[in-house]
Order: C-alpha cells, then structure tokens, then sequence
C-alpha cells in the first residue's frame, strides 16, 4: 500500500524538552512548542498547544460465542452530562496501562475489577488514538471469549478509585440496535461493536 503522509515524526521540531508542565492533579497537562514542516514548503512559526497526558488505557468487549451475547458495564461519565440526557453510558470494560507493556495482564485485571469476570482467549482487535489534538493517549481494544450463560452480574469497582459499575448481558442483536439508536455512543463501545460486526463470522475460538 502506497504510503500517503509525506511526513514523520523528523519533521516535527520540539523547542522544548522536557515540555512545561502546566498543572499535574488527576490528569497532567503539558505545553507544546513546536514547530513543522509545511506541505508548500518551510517551515511554521512555533505553535504552542496544551496536551492531555493521561497516559495510554486499554478496553475489552467480553463476548460469548455460544449464546450471541456480549458484557457492558454502566457508570457515570460526567462529561457526558454536557451532550446526554444520562451521564451513565454502556461501556466496554476499560482502564489504564499505567505504564505496563503486558497489555493483556491489564485487561484480565481490569474485568476482574469491574466485572468480576475470569476472561478466556483474547483476541486483539486494533489501537486507536482517541483525540489526538488534544492529548497523547492511545486506546488498545480486545475481544475475550467469555461464557456469559451462567454469569451472576452486580455491581462492581473499587470505591477508593469513585468507581461504582454495574454489568449488563445483552444479546449481540440488542448491543447493536442500541448502537445504532446512539444510545451507546462512546468510542471505545462503537468501534469494539462494529469490529465484531465485521469479523464475527471469520473468528475461530477454542
């Protein structure tokens, strides 16, 4: 495949290292000074932008082949309250790399802790970086083959965390008309749904 972009990261001039820290509490924002190449030629005036560094997080669609029926959890986003009606959305289970290369030892941890799930074969689906104008993280999503057929579900999290998590077992049918009403409309959900959308009939499970 031919490659688009003209450019990479040699093309980028970092006036600053390491970048100013600009406030450092539950997020930490950093400033930018930089400069780049232009596709007419030379280069820009530095530009100066605030970045979200929250580090990189990891999601997983918990998904059982046998009865057609995948896992969500609900919880509180408060920055939905902005645009929704209900700032409690379906999600994915998901939570922070924190720095850790073993990605999937952090998805196995993760649904423990908000699902109270024991996760089977995983399958990676894709990366993607979630606002990239605005902050550096990088979300890695997965498939895990569950049986969902005698999960007893509840509410889950860890308080000292202000996690309060209920699960929810939904046919795949159900999963995706909610997708389309919009009612699920966080990126992690809808690119994990329309992933196993597109590959369902190709995967192969133990």
């Amino acid at each position: 495949m031919k490659e688009i972009s003209q450019y990479s990261r040699e093309h980028v001039m970092l006036k600053a290292s390491p970048n100013q820290v600009l406030y450092d509490g539950f997020f930490k924002i950093e400033e930018y000074v930089f400069e780049h190449a232009l596709f007419e030629g030379g280069v820009s005036e530095p530009i100066r932008r605030e970045i979200l560094e929250r580090g990189h997080a990891v999601a997983v669609l918990p998904y059982d082949p046998v009865s057609d029926q995948v896992l969500l959890i609900e919880q509180i986003r408060i920055g939905a309250l902005a645009t929704k009606d209900t700032p409690w959305l379906l999600e994915c289970i998901a939570g922070m790399a924190e720095g850790s290369k073993d990605l999937e030892a952090v998805v196995r941890k993760e649904a423990q802790e908000e699902a109270g799930l024991d996760l089977g074969e995983l399958h990676y689906m894709r990366s993607y970086l979630s606002s990239p104008g605005g902050t550096t993280e990088r979300l890695y999503l997965y498939l895990a083959q569950v049986n969902l057929r005698d999960y007893q579900g509840g509410t889950f999290g860890l308080p000292e965390e202000g996690e309060d998590i209920k699960t929810h077992v939904l046919s795949f049918e159900d999963a995706m008309s909610r997708l389309e009403t919009e009612e699920i409309d966080n990126a992690a959900t809808v690119i994990s749904l329309q992933w196993l959308a597109l590959n369902k009939s190709k995967l192969s499970f133990k």
